[in-house]
């Protein structure tokens, strides 16, 4: 039998979650064929009780779960930052409150940890659905090797954000998430790289994803723009990129959110996340 590594699970919750979804995205964690040892939620913010009364369910079923409660809503990338230090193990898996882990996403990260001791983050591949994990929408395919993943980390995100799992000493090295509207993920990519990360992507289906079209409709305008070139500028900033790459990306930005929202739609849905003619569905059955 495999032995694996005790990992600990982060999450953070805000007062506009979904109970219901929430509550489906922690009986994922439940499923797992390796589960893991502890779940460390931050409240970024106070929530209300029906999000409280999710926690204590699983409380209740005896799962290790730690509440890292902020006073007031941060943002993403400083609740997961608060979040990174109280993880009590060094394989951090994040998970999102209204999404959906395949039963065996832990198995098959931890055993490529294994494998490679070098690792220090680890994603994979994810499914979109809008109502049901049976009516695939879209995936998104992002790449594998370390070469393939530092290439493409210069115009988009190579990995997919609630897939991955990274060794804590590495993020914590790397200057931890930092408060980046839009691109946290991309930033804290950037970041480890710039450190040497040892980076690789799985082929397989992590994750079920919701995503929404009226949201991808309104990810346009001047507004959305401006935060898209702040957090581009920040990276910039880093070194990674050229400034070249950072107006071409700029410009390509800029013309999506000029786009009308249903042209915006359908190059969300049928170029960037368009579901291919056979879909790998990890082994999972929801």
């Amino acid at each position: 039998m495999e032995k694996f590594a005790k990992f600990s699970v982060l999450l953070s919750v805000y007062f506009k979650e979904n109970p219901e979804f929430f509550d489906r995205a922690l009986e994922s964690l439940v499923l797992q064929t390796v589960p893991a040892d502890e779940w460390v939620i931050v409240k970024d913010g106070p929530i209300p009780d029906g999000l409280q009364a999710v926690i204590e369910k699983y409380k209740k079923q005896g799962i290790c779960i730690k509440e890292v409660p902020l006073p007031e809503n941060r943002g993403l990338g400083l609740a997961l930052a608060a979040g990174v230090p109280e993880c009590s193990y060094e394989l951090i898996a994040r998970m999102d409150s209204d999404d959906i882990a395949v039963p065996e996403r832990f198995s098959l990260q931890l055993a490529a940890f294994e494998k490679n001791p070098a690792l220090d983050l680890c994603g994979g591949q994810i499914e979109e659905f809008e109502t049901s994990p049976e009516e695939i929408v879209g995936e998104r395919r992002v790449p594998l090797s370390q070469e393939e993943i530092e290439r493409y980390q210069k115009t988009r995100s190579a990995f997919n954000h609630v897939t991955v799992m990274f060794k804590k000493s590495k993020v914590l090295e790397a200057g931890n998430y930092k408060d980046c509207p839009l691109m946290e993920d991309d930033m804290l990519w950037v970041d480890m790289l710039l450190h040497g990360a040892v980076c690789m992507n799985l082929d397989e289906n992590l994750c079920f994803v919701r995503t929404n079209r009226t949201m991808i409709a309104r990810r346009g305008g001047r507004k959305y723009y401006k935060k898209y070139k702040s957090a581009r500028k920040m990276i910039l900033e880093t070194g990674f990129i050229t400034k070249r790459e950072y107006r071409k990306t700029n410009r390509i930005q800029l013309l999506v959110c000029l786009m009308p929202a249903w042209l915006r739609k359908f190059v969300f849905f049928k170029l960037l996340h368009k579901k291919s003619s056979c879909v790998s569905r990890g082994g999972a059955h929801y």
